[in-house]
């Protein structure tokens, strides 16, 4: 079992400032948490491979694609676009401003 002074040190690294009480307590808990890891180790490893995860994740998300604009369209497109902008200021879409005043 850690003792306080082992608390404090583990506290002082963390940069973490704890009461005696939270000592007393994460002294406890901290020890509960090494007796589990002994108890993974008496577990037999040998001939497992080390992963990342549990299971195994697949990218799903969809690929890119290149949609060419009709170059005969453009221009109808282009409006099609900018009509359906909720805020379009000529041949452009008004964007909300994510930097610098406040100001529009």
């Amino acid at each position: 079992m850690l003792d306080q002074s082992q608390v404090q040190k583990i506290a002082h690294l963390a940069r973490l400032d704890i009461t005696p009480e939270e000592e007393s307590q994460f002294a406890s808990q901290l020890s509960s948490i090494l007796d589990y890891f002994d108890q993974l180790s008496e577990l037999p490893t040998e001939g497992v491979e080390p992963t990342t995860r549990a299971i195994e994740l697949s990218n799903i998300v969809r690929g890119d694609r290149q949609i060419s604009w009709d170059g005969d369209n453009a221009a109808t497109t282009r409006q099609a676009l900018l009509d359906n902008a909720p805020e379009p200021e000529g041949d452009f879409f008004r964007v909300p401003r994510i930097m610098g005043g406040d100001d529009a």
